[in-house]
């Protein structure tokens, strides 16, 4: 089969899973339901999305978004600590939770016909949870343990932590999610229990329902139990822009590692309206032609035909609350260096910059970015984590088979437009690794076990 007909074959299941979109209705408390209808399996998924993430924070609290996500399993009024998820096991199913710049969002994935008890329970920690001291005094442990373990004891997270705070100067995407060391070690529950109250309210939330389900009855259960539930009053929300960079920004980490590493973020535009925006669909495609796929250019030129680098990588995310970055990043080889690695990675920008992309590159990269976007649908969980996501970032679930079809239409021109526009040095950050000597022995870890 040819790409062309590969693409015909996956814009078809596009209109045909367009047909059953989710359905959608908005309780009076203002929490909005939405349903999507999927009978393949007789399994159901369902999230609480809430509309706070640690771009919500302010200086001094940071990462406590990511503490209250794991105090919400921590006991309510009705319920013991750890109570939560022994009745999600019990239901045969799954749960978790986890925290972004931009969100927070929980979930459990359980018999469609056990539905009805998880909406009880994430309804009741929505508007019953207890914030005991004590329990706080354990969990803020178990995340600075957390925080050592994927942060200070990773190379590559420590550039990438310290990267975000170089880039930005003013925005609150300077501040890890999981927040810097200290805040956490002056975090009380109160500040926890603040946040709680500030942000967890229906009308700062929404739920997804993905599975063997009929929109009728999951509307009902959702009156039933997050129905009775107040509205908040919500804090008001200030913009929150960053100040234009007016040259280029270098970092080096110094830490222990086997080899160095390479990571550069230039500013770049976000999606904001979805019609008339042009340059965020061409970024997309730019990203995919860099990194896209195992033939693409940093694969083919960086790590197979020159091998100046043993990994090389391109992303962007268009759908964000706040500020976007096109990020890059490599590891060079042994016998290259980060400076030969840096240039070679730029240059392949310049590239298409100077000399544009083959309309079969166009055309491999729409059909692969196109199909993997449609082939989420066959997962009930991929299904409602692109809903959410989108919803988060101030769009509807409407647009997703929009976004699919800009993308499909964007031209080699635009393309090659946004490399000469966006990769000059004034918008860039770079962050590097010089890795130092690795200790004999590792430092012991306490065996502590978290969620995520």
């Amino acid at each position: 089969m040819t790409r062309r007909q590969v693409l015909a074959a996956v814009l078809a299941l596009s209109a045909t899973a367009a047909l059953a979109n989710p359905y959608e209705k908005t309780l009076a408390n203002g929490l909005r339901v939405i349903v999507q209808e999927d009978p393949r399996a007789p399994t159901a998924v369902h999230m609480v999305w809430y509309r706070a993430g640690s771009m919500d924070e302010v200086d001094g609290t940071s990462g406590v978004a990511h503490v209250l996500e794991h105090m919400m399993f921590k006991g309510t009024k009705h319920l013991k600590p750890g109570e939560f998820n022994k009745r999600v096991a019990a239901a045969g199913g799954r749960d978790n939770a986890f925290t972004s710049l931009d969100y927070t969002a929980y979930f459990q994935q359980v018999p469609s016909a056990r539905l009805g008890e998880m909406m009880a329970l994430e309804a009741d920690r929505m508007a019953n949870l207890v914030l005991d001291a004590k329990e706080f005094e354990q969990e803020i442990k178990v995340v600075m343990e957390e925080r050592r373990l994927r942060t200070e004891d990773n190379p590559q997270a420590q550039v990438h932590e310290k990267m975000m705070a170089a880039a930005f100067q003013a925005h609150p995407y300077r501040r890890p999610i999981i927040g810097w060391m200290n805040d956490l070690e002056n975090m009380t529950a109160a500040d926890a229990r603040d946040w709680y109250r500030r942000w967890y309210a229906p009308n700062n939330a929404y739920v997804i329902v993905v599975g063997d389900v009929k929109k009728d009855e999951v509307f009902r259960l959702a009156e039933k139990h997050y129905g009775r539930i107040p509205r908040g009053t919500l804090p008001g929300r200030k913009p929150q822009l960053e100040p234009a960079q007016i040259g280029i920004k270098r970092i080096e980490v110094k830490a222990p590692a086997k080899l160095p590493y390479l990571a550069m973020v230039w500013k770049v535009p976000a999606l904001r309206d979805l019609d008339q925006a042009r340059e965020p669909y061409a970024l997309e495609v730019l990203a995919a032609v860099l990194d896209g796929h195992d033939a693409a250019r940093f694969s083919r030129n960086l790590i197979r035909a020159s091998k100046i680098a043993v990994s090389a990588g391109a992303g962007y995310d268009a759908t964000v609350r706040g500020e976007a970055l096109f990020y890059v990043s490599g590891t060079p080889a042994e016998d290259r260096s980060v400076t030969e690695l840096e240039a070679a990675l730029r240059e392949e920008i310049v590239r298409v910059a100077r000399e544009g992309v083959s309309a079969q590159e166009l055309e491999r990269v729409k059909t692969q970015t196109i199909a993997a976007q449609v082939y989420k649908r066959d997962s009930m969980m991929a299904q409602a984590m692109e809903i959410g996501r989108l919803e988060a970032a101030g769009f509807h679930w409407r647009d997703i088979d929009t976004l699919l079809e800009k993308i499909r239409s964007v031209t080699a021109e635009e393309v090659q437009a946004v490399a000469r526009k966006y990769f000059d040095d004034a918008r860039l950050t770079v962050a590097v690794l010089d890795p130092q000597p690795l200790q004999n022995e590792a430092r012991e870890k306490p065996t502590t076990s978290t969620r995520h």
